[in-house]
């Protein structure tokens, strides 16, 4: 059949081309090449778990991609090779590659037995559950992403902790829950399904690819060749676009205008999350420019560290006042019992395999002058401090470490974190905010650890301004 489908093609491609022109046939290829081109994901998956590649990540990811691209080119050439060969055309109900199976083996019978009927239904069979296994990335990379915008401040904090087990949990239940709504609204119908999922994924590539081209020209100085790497994004970004455009356009009246609708609603919660992170940022602001100019003494006598004393271990991010609020609270609870502060805090990173030393260093740098800072202050106060660090993807799991360590040093350490505290709570302030306390505090308690979680009140701006400076460190107190 190799010789007359040849002939075939070439006819009806000068056929075509006479009769559309290039314009025509150009739309013609660009509109199939969109309805299939969500074979990137595979490509795009490889992507989101370099981080749990074997080293080294890089070469390993590179190999992946290089084997990821070849089979793919192959299996879809050599499916439209096929449909070409058995004449396989479009068949109400059923996919093209259901019809071309069929085609291929439907006739068989061995000893009467329809082996080909058999042959079929093994090959979509298996054609389904590998859809299915496929399916499951999402489980992995949903709750990683969320992660990711959680370090950001554009999803809930408590999701950025991955080695917890409730994070994983979470991340994974609204994957099942949104994929539930949806099937109940399209019906399990693949059209609707494939043409929501196909734009979101060319959204978010676009989104990438953007990212890259903006990384590379802002740091074009850095890297003598950087217009190489550049050059390969903005041809990405260009397909990308070219095929969410037409994607959107072909079929908004079919179920791309709900894809639209969900996928807006969701970046509208997610800039209404990061909005209310970046108000509690500036109340916290207003209580660091209070406690900021606490009076202290000389640093005439710094008491020495000794091991075996009561010791405050506290957990804090960077320097300002809701730490030094902690300190103070521990002071005014505790008076002259903690012979030691000892100061503890995280640098997070999104992924250290996947950030420049540069970044990891400046990072670091960052933590430890804060941590220093309290030192200082608690020195100034009188009283012998020191601090320990660390620097690593997750908050909650790494503090853990540094805290089963530090229990081990310091045998009568008792562990203080501090929570936010709102005027007037509501339901969304308890999911937003408080939960890494609280898991830093189960988890230290189920190792034997003595934890307190001291609460910081967040005021409302109006009641705030009602305050004298003098008066707001009290009423806090």
């Amino acid at each position: 059949e190799a010789g007359p489908v040849i002939q075939e093609v070439k006819t009806g491609f000068h056929t075509d081309w006479v009769s559309l022109g290039f314009v025509g046939m150009f739309a013609i290829f660009i509109r199939a090449y969109t309805m299939g081109a969500g074979t990137y994901t595979g490509i795009e998956a490889v992507s989101n778990g370099l981080s749990i590649m074997r080293e080294p990540k890089v070469e390993t990811g590179k190999k992946t991609m290089v084997l990821m691209a070849i089979s793919l080119a192959v299996t879809a050439g050599g499916i439209l090779v096929c449909y070409l060969l058995f004449h396989v055309t479009p068949t109400a109900g059923k996919t093209m590659n259901a019809v071309l199976v069929e085609n291929f083996a439907a006739s068989w019978v061995i000893a009467g037995l329809p082996v080909g009927h058999w042959f079929v239904l093994i090959t979509l069979g298996s054609e389904a559950l590998l859809l299915f296994v496929a399916a499951q990335a999402g489980f992995i990379d949903g709750p990683r992403v969320m992660a990711n915008m959680a370090n950001d401040s554009w999803m809930p904090h408590r999701f950025n902790s991955l080695s917890d087990r409730l994070t994983m949990q979470n991340g994974v239940l609204i994957i099942c829950v949104a994929s539930i709504l949806i099937l109940l609204y399209t019906g399990g119908d693949t059209t609707t399904l494939v043409l929501m999922y196909s734009i979101n994924v060319f959204l978010t590539f676009s989104l990438s690819e953007t990212g890259m081209v903006r990384y590379w020209f802002k740091n074009r100085a850095k890297y003598p060749k950087w217009y190489r790497s550049i050059f390969i994004h903005i041809i990405g970004l260009i397909l990308c676009v070219s095929i969410l455009i037409v994607n959107v356009r072909e079929k908004f009246t079919e179920g791309g205008w709900i894809t639209l609708l969900i996928t807006t609603a969701l970046i509208l919660l997610c800039l209404a999350i990061k909005q209310h992170y970046v108000r509690v940022k500036e109340h916290l602001k207003r209580l660091d420019d209070i406690l900021d100019n606490i009076p202290v003494a000389t640093k005439d006598a710094i008491p020495a560290i000794v091991k075996n004393q009561p010791t405050a271990v506290i957990l804090v991010g960077g320097y300002g006042g809701l730490g030094i609020h902690t300190v103070l609270n521990i002071v005014k609870l505790f008076p002259q019992h903690f012979k030691n502060y000892v100061y503890v805090s995280v640098g997070v990173i999104d992924s250290v395999k996947l950030k420049g030393v540069e970044e990891v260093d400046e990072i670091r740098a960052e933590t430890k002058e804060a941590l220093e800072r309290y030192v200082d202050l608690t020195q100034r106060l009188g009283m012998a401090s020191d601090f320990r660090m660390s620097i690593g993807t997750e908050v909650v799991a790494e503090a853990v470490r540094v805290c089963d360590e530090l229990a081990k040093e310091f045998p009568k350490a008792v562990f203080f974190a501090s929570k936010l505290v709102f005027q007037k709570e509501r339901w969304f302030q308890r999911i937003l905010h408080n939960e890494t306390a609280y898991q830093i505090q189960r988890r230290l308690q189920f190792d034997g650890h003595t934890v307190m979680v001291l609460p910081v009140r967040v005021f409302s701006t109006k009641v705030e301004n009602k305050l004298k400076p003098g008066s707001l460190f009290a009423k806090q107190d």
